[in-house]
């Protein structure tokens, strides 16, 4: 278990001695009916070290009308006067649902499941699927959540779990995904285990992308950063710890003392709308947190935030050493267990004849074949609907090619990124590359052109889009400019404008590397992207369009937010040629900036010429030839 050194160590109280203190007379502060809780935190938010009060009400009143007692100024701790300090706060569990809102990634159902999504008992509502662990008896998968959440209160050992929760989707018949294991709810904590059946399980969290592989316990001021199924990604400093507080778990349940510490807003890193949690949160894990990104170390799992109407917003987490005591877990340290490289559905790859047309890969200079990662006796490596060719000197997809059958799309969620397995992990960038900063990682195959096929075909290409050999370093910005917008849809409007029999195109494209790209983390961002759509028209004919969208001048500060327009052109396949390197000489007569009639806009051809060939500026939607 990793341990954290207390910042005041050295310089204030001894705090074992205060944690023995809280321990041995915690209950007996949480008898008097106006304590909610009591723990360790600093008087007055930021002054020395004291045992901090937290009640209902605050004030002589109080006294008067509560049968409550006065807290003392000061309590002595081992013939040590520790100052106490009284605040006005109450609690209440994380399980009261939120108003609906619209269905997103989180709250649908997942394949494999991940930490930070939408998870519940059979007859439940919804909370948060936390960490994906292991049962230390038999090291069976388990998720890891809250006892309300996969428990509660009509519940018991061997209950069916659900993902998402009830709250999410109420057919709950098709989305078991385990049994509940054991649970506990005390003053070491709030959790419980359910063993995962009938699911694939990958351990890394959703939005953050980490494998908690350590635990904290955790210190005052520590920051730290959960993924929860209704608020997100949100971030926290610990304000307090070895927290004992009293909530009130309903008629059945009744108040229950539960241990553990107290989060309060990161002002550096202010949650969306102000709230650092919301119902349906209960269960998601906290990590320690360096800057913006997450660390793999376990710091705590969430189960109560303030009650309604409390402006000062705060969150209450167990401390996983506890919890692992009562639920006997350790954590998953192992890579997603999914499917994966090993299925029934045969990787082939880019399929060149997919149109009915012979429709190739891009050729490669001597050059460019000698950088170009080998997989088997190849120079691309193949996937479930796409190939991917592999630069070993820029550690990224020189390009990758793809085949979309429109009329057999799958909708399917969002998984997480992982290294190929297949692939040396030095000719790949991880998550190392993107956290902490504004760069997006950017599909260069987009996730909703693969998912197309039989269901577990659509999974499994889902799955493969996610392997970083198909992700680029985009800044954020690259898919919020205008026109950078058309550049994901570019594959939609050419469906929705132009005569596409069978409804299928195949795609290339990719990044265009320079040698004055930006180095960053040892990485060179491409400022420029380009792709290439081909299909088949009704004349049974080939109709070839290529774009660039163009970074240049956007990347010179990554930490800045402001950053020049991007601009997107239709160009030849001659100057694309020139600009990346490749050969696209084996689509002949195919080019419809070259052969503008077959876009039905024969006036185009002598506007279009230009020193450098043919270049069209894409404005609008409008403005595309296909």
């Amino acid at each position: 278990m990793a341990k954290r050194t207390a910042k005041d160590k050295g310089t204030g109280p001894d705090m074992e001695a205060l944690r023995r203190h809280i321990r041995l007379k915690g209950m007996d502060y949480l008898n008097d009916p106006n304590v909610t809780s009591v723990g360790i935190g600093r008087k007055n938010g930021t002054g020395p070290i004291c045992l901090q009060f937290t009640v209902r009400t605050k004030g002589e009143t109080a006294i008067e009308t509560l049968n409550t007692a006065r807290i003392p100024e000061a309590v002595e701790v081992d013939g040590v006067r520790i100052p106490t300090d009284v605040v006005q706060r109450d609690y209440e569990p994380s399980y009261e649902i939120v108003e609906p809102g619209q269905l997103d990634d989180r709250r649908l159902r997942v394949d494999p499941v991940r930490p930070g999504i939408s998870v519940s008992h059979v007859g439940g509502t919804a909370g948060t699927l936390g960490l994906i662990v292991r049962d230390r008896a038999t090291g069976a998968p388990c998720i890891l959540s809250n006892w309300h959440v996969l428990h509660g209160a009509g519940g018991a050992i061997g209950d069916r779990i659900v993902q998402p929760g009830p709250y999410d989707d109420n057919e709950v018949a098709q989305n078991g995904a385990g049994t509940l294991l054991r649970s506990h709810l005390g003053a070491a904590g709030d959790g419980a285990l359910a063993r995962i059946a009938g699911r694939g399980h990958d351990p890394s969290v959703l939005g953050l992308d980490v494998i908690p592989r350590r635990m904290a316990r955790v210190d005052l001021d520590d920051r730290v950063v959960k993924s929860g199924r209704t608020t997100g990604i949100t971030y926290g400093i610990v304000r307090r710890v070895d927290v004992m507080v009293k909530l009130d778990y309903g008629l059945l349940n009744g108040p229950q003392p539960i241990g553990g510490f107290e989060i309060g807003a990161d002002p550096d890193r202010p949650a969306p709308e102000g709230e650092l949690s919301m119902g349906g949160d209960s269960g998601a894990a906290w990590l320690i947190a360096d800057g913006d990104a997450a660390t793999d170390i376990f710091a705590g799992l969430h189960f109560a935030g303030e009650a309604d109407g409390a402006e000062d917003e705060h969150a209450l987490a167990c401390y996983p050493a506890s919890l692992q005591k009562k639920l006997d877990f350790v954590l998953d340290t192992t890579a997603p267990q999914t499917e994966g490289m090993d299925t029934a559905v045969p990787r082939t790859g880019y399929d060149p004849d997919f149109l009915g047309l012979f429709l190739p890969e891009p050729g490669l200079s001597t050059a460019l074949k000698r950088d170009a990662v080998n997989f088997d006796d190849g120079q691309t490596i193949p996937y479930t609907h796409f190939s991917v060719c592999l630069s070993a000197a820029r550690r990224m997809a020189r390009y990758v090619a793809w085949n979309i059958d429109g009329a057999r799309i799958v909708k399917l969620p969002r998984t997480g990124f992982s290294l190929d397995p297949r692939i040396d992990e030095e000719h790949q960038w991880g998550n190392e590359l993107y956290v902490g900063n504004n760069l997006d990682r950017g599909h260069i195959a987009r996730r909703a052109d693969l998912c197309w096929g039989d269901v577990e075909e659509a999974r499994q290409a889902n799955r493969d889009s996610f392997f970083y050999t198909n992700i680029a370093p985009q800044h954020q910005g690259f898919n919020q400019a205008s026109r950078s917008g058309l550049w994901g849809e570019l594959e939609d409007h050419v469906f929705a404008g132009a005569q596409v029999a069978d409804l299928r195109l195949s795609v290339q494209g990719g990044p265009i590397f320079a040698d004055d790209d930006i180095t960053y983390r040892d990485a060179r961002i491409p400022r420029t992207f380009w792709k290439l759509i081909a299909w088949r028209g009704e004349d049974d004919e080939a109709r070839v369009a290529a774009f660039i969208l163009t970074q240049a001048d956007l990347l010179s500060d990554l930490e800045a937010l402001s950053f020049e327009p991007f601009r997107l052109y239709q160009v030849g396949l001659e100057e694309l040629g020139e600009r990346t390197g490749l050969d696209f000489g084996d689509f002949p007569n195919a080019d419809l900036i070259e052969h503008p009639e077959r876009a039905g806009r024969p006036s185009a051809a002598e506007a279009l010429a230009g020193p450098r060939g043919m270049v069209l500026e894409i404005r609008r939607v409008e403005d595309l030839l296909i």
